[in-house]
């Protein structure tokens, strides 16, 4: 053999070696966006004998009836940080059942940072309620009606939450904003938090105010949670002293960067358009209950 065509099968069984590893650290790096395990992040909470673990760890279902629901949450508590979890509803008439995934801090002056998915009868689109407490206080619900039915996949629900904003999204679409506005005295929250998820009855107020009740025919109802990593800044001080919070703040996390102050332009699009097409109750457009806007109502929007 020549040494032409010896140097032609050496530099195609490189080119192919080098293909053969690239290939390899893209099937590994998608397989580790799913692979952290249930325990190395959170425990069950409540409701144990209600809690199924899957596909060796890295899946959760809870299931409810009669007897009772079930939760689980992070282990620590975060100060800033851009959470994520993949979430598959209840399916079929889920009416009443609430699927809840959040943000919540102790005590009475709490903050907290809601999803909260309202099942619905069969057909029927599923409500998302999301609301924001910041020390104490909330009563700042908004409701969008999902474009999808949640119920037949998974998909990502984020919580991004920095000194600058708090933004909601679904499937990296936002659908709500609220900014830090303690300029103009709106409380924000600031308190470390801990990562809650539970599926429980909510059938006094969840579908139709409360007047479309759960059918228990159907129990149990399951949901599956997936995404166990956390990007979030722990925090480990038991009293949840808020001075100790400002190392949070720095831009050595990524999600506290100049990039995630504001919505981009496309995400402003998509927000705008959710908003428009989708949302079907907002607190700040109550007038019965707020005959008076509050302060952040004229600014978040």
């Amino acid at each position: 053999m020549n040494t032409t065509n010896t140097g032609k099968m050496q530099y195609h069984f490189s080119i192919l070696a080098l293909l053969s590893i690239f290939f390899f650290f893209i099937r590994v790096g998608f397989a580790d966006d799913n692979t952290v395990k249930f325990d190395e992040n959170y425990v069950i909470t409540w409701g144990n004998d209600h809690v199924l673990s899957l596909n060796q760890d890295t899946e959760i279902q809870l299931s409810m009836d009669k007897s009772s629901g079930a939760g689980f949450g992070s282990k620590l508590s975060y100060g800033t940080g851009f959470f994520n979890m993949r979430i598959k509803l209840p399916d079929k008439d889920s009416a009443g059942v609430v699927t809840a995934y959040y943000l919540t801090s102790k005590g009475n002056k709490h903050d907290e940072l809601d999803f909260e998915f309202l099942g619905n009868r069969e057909g029927k689109p599923i409500s998302l309620q999301t609301n924001v407490f910041a020390g104490g206080v909330g009563n700042r619900e908004q409701r969008v009606i999902l474009w999808f039915d949640p119920s037949a996949d998974f998909h990502n629900y984020r919580i991004l939450w920095n000194q600058h904003q708090i933004v909601f999204y679904v499937d990296d679409i936002p659908i709500r904003v609220f900014k830090n506005n303690t300029n103009i005295g709106v409380g924000y929250p600031s308190q470390a938090m801990k990562i809650e998820a539970s599926l429980w009855d909510g059938d006094s107020w969840a579908t139709d105010g409360g007047q479309t009740k759960i059918n228990w025919s159907m129990a149990p109802f399951k949901a599956h949670f997936q995404g166990f990593d956390i990007s979030g800044c722990p925090k480990t001080d038991s009293n949840n002293n808020n001075n100790n919070n400002k190392d949070c703040f720095l831009p050595e996390h990524w999600w506290n960067s100049e990039k995630y102050w504001t919505l981009d332009s496309k995400q402003k699009t998509n927000f705008k358009n959710v908003r428009k097409k989708y949302m079907n109750y907002d607190y700040c457009s109550d007038q019965k209950r707020y005959p008076v806007p509050p302060p952040e109502c004229l600014v978040n929007s």
